[in-house]
């Protein structure tokens, strides 16, 4: 059907990384989640010392899951969080400061409610499948 035919009222509906409001959100969500990451005397061993890498990282990483463009694979390849992280001692104290710190830089980007939700159930699961000891 051609321009105003009964099909233009539908759109696609937007990309999580759309209806955050672009890389900017994503930008906004790992400086202040690294800023947190920088004084927990938990992460910070875990991290290098210079966290402009996994900073760069985890923003890209998040941009391209959520619908993004996909930078984080042309400078990567596949994400392989397991195996990326196996190199880590990630017990159940790493997994809760990781989450508390990333709650709280999500709760100050200040996403949407249903947005909120579903980045922090991802969140989650991601923290819960990262634990290796």
């Amino acid at each position: 059907m051609g321009a105003g035919g009964p099909l233009d009222c539908f759109e696609l509906p937007a990309t999580m990384y759309e209806r955050l409001g672009g890389m900017s959100f994503f930008e906004a969500l790992t400086e202040k989640f690294y800023s947190r990451v920088a004084t927990d005397e938990v992460l910070r061993p875990l991290y290098p010392e210079d966290l402009e890498p996994p900073k760069r990282h985890l923003r890209l990483f998040l941009a391209q899951f959520w619908g993004g463009p996909r930078l984080y694979d042309e400078e990567r390849g596949a994400p392989r969080m397991r195996l990326r992280h196996l190199g880590f001692g990630i017990g159940e104290a790493e997994r809760d400061h990781w989450l508390a710190n990333m709650t709280a830089a999500l709760d100050a980007c200040q996403p949407g409610p249903l947005e909120r939700t579903q980045l922090l159930s991802y969140f989650q699961s991601v923290a819960d499948h990262l634990v290796n000891r």
